[in-house]
């Protein structure tokens, strides 16, 4: 599900924020801290533009099972997929199991290509029962997005049960959301042709293996 903003003819295209959530119920805390986090960064962009692209990977469970083991995306999983890796910057937010991030989420990811993420700011997310688990954002998800090549903002936000009581989450996500806006338009965002807030330049994707022959293609021609 997309939020797309009024825009105005001849202007520059809004940004484009990806929001995923893995949360295991149609009406989660995680998804409920996602979208707290996207709301928090659209209202620190000011009058920047931006396009609110939502993925719940709960409804593509099977998609992401069955890529894994065919190698083909349905339809629906590609474009969560491309949406993604497309956007202008990600909010990215797990459930907490045994001390990590849930396996839907790590299965998901470990379908986006290879660089695809590179130099994408990367705000993290996580909920769970006890506050003891906090330290999965350092421990799992940083390094989970680091190995992607992502620009992991240094703010995470963890909430734990009783997080959602008090006052403390929210001034975690205002402040979290604040950092991924300055990260997307520094000091108010660049600003393009006719006064438009230019969207961040992200450096085209080059597979560096690219040139690498298939070691199963090596095996057959030692064969023959």
């Amino acid at each position: 599900m997309s939020t797309a903003p009024t825009t105005t003819p001849g202007a520059a295209r809004p940004l484009t924020l990806a929001v995923v959530s893995a949360g295991m119920s149609d009406a989660s805390s995680t998804g409920m801290l996602a979208d707290r986090l996207a709301e928090a960064t659209r209202e620190a962009l000011g009058g920047v533009p931006v396009r609110i692209e939502r993925v719940e990977l709960r409804p593509l469970a099977h998609a992401v099972t069955d890529h894994l083991l065919t190698g083909f995306p349905a339809p629906a999983l590609r474009a969560a997929l491309d949406t993604v890796t497309g956007a202008d910057a990600l909010i990215a937010a797990t459930p907490t199991f045994k001390a990590s991030y849930s396996g839907l989420f790590k299965s998901f990811f470990d379908l986006v290509d290879e660089g695809a993420l590179e130099d994408l700011p990367v705000l993290v997310a996580a909920t769970g029962g006890t506050a003891r688990h906090s330290l999965m954002l350092d421990a799992a998800m940083r390094p989970l997005f680091a190995h992607l090549k992502a620009l992991v903002l240094p703010l995470g936000v963890y909430a734990a049960t009783e997080d959602w009581a008090g006052s403390s989450l929210d001034a975690r996500v205002q402040r979290a959301g604040a950092q991924l806006a300055r990260l997307l338009a520094p000091g108010g965002g660049g600003r393009a042709a006719g006064g438009a807030p230019a969207a961040p330049v992200r450096r085209e994707h080059q597979d560096e293996f690219a040139g690498v022959p298939d070691f199963a293609d090596l095996l057959a021609r030692a064969g023959q």
